[in-house]
C-alpha cells in the first residue's frame, strides 16, 4: 500500500513523502534536517527507508536541506538540469550536492525509481525552472503541484489521471490586495508565473479532476494573504458551482504550513 505524509507546506518549508513497505520517495526538502528526523522518529520511521529525493525547484522554502540530506544519507537528488544548477547558485543551500549524487529528470519523460513510476511535468513559476510530478505505484496515480502561477494545458492531463491530488491554493486575492506586501510583491503573485489563488484553485480541480478522484489536498497557503477555513471554503463553492460537493464526490483537506498531517493510506 502506498502511504502519505505532509511535514510542511508553505514558504516556511515544503516537505513531502510518499512510501510503501520498502522504500520511500521524498518530494522537496525545504525544511531542517534535524525537525526532519525528529518528525520521522515520531511516525516510527526510519530516514534510511528514503530511496530517493525529487524536487521542484530551487526556491529556498524546497530545498533548504537538500545537500544535507544527500550526504548524510547518501541520497540521489533528481531535479531538471536548470533546477540543479540553480540549487548550485543557492546561498541558502550551505552544503552542496556533489556530482555523483545529482539525477536529471526531463519534462514529459517518465523514469522507474524502485516501485515509483515519476514523470515531471512543466509547470509555471518563476524559479529557474519548475516541475510538478505524476507519482504511479501500488495502483494509484498521485500528483504533486506546487507554487504554480497558473494552469496550462500541458498540466492539464496530469491533473485529470489523478487519484490522489496536491495542489496550491496560495492566497485569497482580496487579503492579497488588501495587505502589507509592496505593489510588485503583488504584482508577482498574481502573474501567470507566480502564485495560484484560492478561486483559481478551485477552478483548476473542478474543470480538470476525474470522476472518482479520492482526495484532494490544498498546498502551500500564504501566512500573511490566507486561511486555511477561507481555502477550502473558496474552494468548495467554487465547486459547487460545477456541481461538485466535496466530501461526497471527494475528500478535500488543507496541508498545514508547518507541522505534519498523519498518516494517509493511498488505496
Amino acid at each position: 500500500m502506498l502511504k502519505f505524509i505532509s511535514f510542511g507546506s508553505g514558504s516556511s518549508g515544503n516537505c513531502y513523502y510518499l512510501y510503501t513497505e520498502t522504500e520511500g520517495l521524498l518530494i522537496d526538502i525545504g525544511i531542517g534536517i534535524r525537525m526532519l528526523k525528529k518528525q520521522f522518529r515520531d511516525f516510527g520511521l526510519s530516514l534510511s527507508s528514503i530511496h530517493h529525493v525529487l524536487i521542484t525547484h530551487d526556491h529556498a522554502d524546497h530545498i533548504k536541506s537538500v545537500g544535507s540530506i544527500s550526504h548524510e544519507f547518501h541520497l540521489p537528488i533528481y531535479a531538471t538540469k536548470n533546477v540543479h544548477e540553480g540549487i548550485g547558485r543557492n546561498y541558502c543551500v550551505t552544503r552542496k550536492l556533489t556530482a555523483d549524487m545529482k539525477r536529471f529528470v526531463t519534462p514529459g519523460e517518465t523514469l522507474q525509481l524502485g516501485a515509483f513510476s515519476v514523470t515531471p511535468f512543466s509547470v509555471p513559476h518563476d524559479a529557474t525552472e519548475n516541475v510538478g510530478y505524476q507519482i504511479e505505484a501500488c495502483g494509484v496515480t498521485f500528483c504533486i503541484i506546487t507554487d504554480a502561477g497558473s494552469i496550462t494545458a500541458e498540466m492539464r492531463p496530469y491533473i485529470s489521471r489523478a487519484d490522489y491530488l496536491v495542489i496550491e491554493a496560495n492566497h485569497d486575492v482580496e487579503m492579497l490586495l488588501q495587505g502589507p506586501y509592496p505593489q510588485h510583491l503583488k504584482d508577482r503573485i498574481q502573474s501567470s508565473t507566480g502564485h495560484l489563488s484560492n478561486r483559481d484553485c478551485g477552478v483548476a480541480i473542478a474543470e480538470n479532476v476525474k470522476p472518482g478522484i479520492r482526495h484532494v489536498w490544498l498546498c502551500h497557503l500564504s501566512e500573511e494573504n490566507n486561511h486555511p477555513e477561507l481555502a477550502r471554503k473558496t474552494v468548495e463553492a467554487v465547486l459547487r458551482d460545477y456541481g461538485i460537493v466535496a466530501g461526497k464526490d471527494f475528500k478535500l483537506e488543507v496541508l498545514k504550513r508547518k507541522t505534519p498531517t498523519g498518516i494517509y493510506e493511498l488505496a
